[in-house]
């Protein structure tokens, strides 16, 4: 996860200076502009510093694993946990608060990124086959029909300036739900989701 860690750090902070020594890889400084609050943040690798810049699994592992990740084999378990589209560097004070939050429990204080925010929580459990809960298929549906034709993002956005949360890709449609009756998980309402182009 380390490894991972600087990868999303060299995509995420400008300004950035990496560590003599380690082929490019290591982040030392940045400057984080937060997608979830605003805020801008200085990072500094080191022990107390660098908490206050955090990687984010936008989709939790936990939230994952109760949502059909037990399901998965372990390789494709560590490919959700390193998928660049689940992860995002945000400010450490708003990645506790979310903590394993889904969508029904937890959004970003910026409104503007709500829309993406949702919509890139929806490409991830797309990608790995996960399922919403009720309460979680009501919250996105509320965010998303605020915004019709949002895009569903396939993939984040990389260093050319373009905004860590904004979505490209196919538009994301919410459509009526059934009951998911296979497992244990029998009488969760699923959400289907139509990516439009």
């Amino acid at each position: 996860m380390q490894i991972t860690r600087n990868d999303v750090l060299r995509r995420d902070l400008v300004d950035i200076v990496l560590k003599p020594g380690t082929t490019g890889c290591v982040v030392l400084t940045g400057t984080l502009r937060d997608p979830f609050g605003g805020a801008v943040v200085d990072f500094e690798r080191g022990p107390g510093a660098s908490s206050l810049v955090q990687v984010d699994h936008l989709v939790a592992l936990s939230n994952a694993w109760q949502t059909g990740a037990q399901r998965l084999t372990v390789q494709q378990r560590q490919d959700l946990a390193n998928d660049p589209l689940n992860l995002l560097a945000v400010q450490g004070r708003l990645n506790a608060q979310k903590g394993d939050g889904d969508a029904a429990t937890w959004l970003p204080p910026r409104k503007s990124v709500r829309c993406t925010y949702a919509a890139r929580q929806v490409a991830v459990k797309q990608r790995h086959h996960l399922w919403v809960t009720a309460p979680e298929r009501d919250a996105l549906q509320r965010i998303l029909t605020t915004c019709p034709g949002q895009r569903l993002p396939t993939q984040p956005a990389t260093k050319t300036g373009a905004h860590p949360l904004r979505a490209e890709g196919p538009r994301v449609r919410v459509g009526p739900t059934k009951s998911h009756s296979t497992g244990h998980h029998g009488g969760h309402q699923m959400m289907l989701l139509e990516a439009q182009r």
